[in-house]
């Protein structure tokens, strides 16, 4: 070992499917001295030719270190992973994908065994990894204390983002921005459907349509200043009623076109309950109102 690396914090990883792999490599790279474990030990070869010490056990691994990084199947797999295993003194920082609950559940579980907890949510895929360019980052919640003490090693793979001390909140970050993603997608999916019998070329569309959703992109700014101040006619530029008079023409285009429109008309439906509640006026964040149970 060089003093370089001497001097900086030792990381247990537990879990090297292709996000876990990604995450070792950038702790490797950056010269931090690297434990490793998985439940497929073949996993663990190319790592050890970089370096890493790999652990016969998921004990062992955790012994070895007091920073303990998770990256799981699911939360059931921490609960088998780590069973009768000793976390006293450990930080552990579970990047495990898993709902708000489950995250909250598992902070106590771990305060229980002694151990302090952050959770993470990974806004990346794992080529993003050890690419600072690339965008990615992971939320963080939990301990604040914690979160500072571990800063710089956690941002060595991606950029970091401290979300609060209720440990679910990282969860829930993630969990709202694939939404808003998979949303996106839906879009998309429509999009392209409608064009796809004609002769158009679909990379001729695509630039069009990602520059469209880039433009349309700074509403969500209006919809959160509305959400805040209670005020949904603030900045209105196309309101309710408008916009759900023009849905008609939408659904009539995707039958014409063969198209089923089952990806646009719960939004739709939304659209027009909130409309007859009277509230032509407003943007469409009322609808955020009619999906709360």
């Amino acid at each position: 070992m060089t003093p370089n690396t001497v001097e900086k914090t030792p990381v247990t990883l537990l879990g090297l499917g292709a996000m876990g792999t990604a995450l070792a490599r950038a702790w490797l790279a950056a010269g931090h001295p690297l434990t490793v474990w998985n439940r497929t030990p073949a996993r663990t070869t190319p790592l050890a030719a970089k370096g890493a010490r790999v652990a016969d056990t998921a004990a062992e691994a955790v012994a070895a270190n007091t920073l303990v990084v998770l990256c799981l199947l699911d939360d059931s797999s921490v609960d088998e992973v780590l069973a009768g295993t000793d976390l006293a003194g450990r930080d552990l920082v579970n990047l495990t994908t898993s709902t708000p609950a489950q995250a909250r559940a598992r902070a106590e579980w771990a305060r229980e065994r002694g151990a302090r907890y952050l959770d993470g949510g990974i806004m990346a895929v794992p080529p993003m990894i050890g690419v600072p360019e690339a965008g990615g980052y992971v939320f963080h919640s939990g301990s604040r204390e914690l979160f500072e003490r571990h800063r710089e090693t956690l941002g060595v793979p991606a950029g970091t983002t401290y979300v609060g001390e209720d440990p679910g909140f990282a969860a829930l970050h993630d969990v709202a921005l694939l939404s808003a993603m998979y949303g996106m997608f839906a879009g998309a999916a429509h999009a392209f459907a409608l064009i796809r019998e004609e002769d158009i070329d679909p990379t001729a569309l695509a630039p069009l349509l990602a520059d469209w959703l880039v433009a349309m992109a700074p509403a969500v700014h209006r919809t959160a200043d509305q959400l805040r101040s209670g005020d949904y006619t603030k900045g209105v530029v196309s309101n309710l009623a408008m916009q759900v008079a023009g849905t008609p023409t939408l659904l009539s285009t995707a039958e014409h076109q063969g198209v089923s429109p089952e990806l646009l008309t719960p939004y739709f439906e939304l659209m027009r309950r909130r409309l007859a509640q009277g509230s032509g006026e407003e943007d469409l964040t009322g609808v955020i109102d009619l999906l709360a149970h």
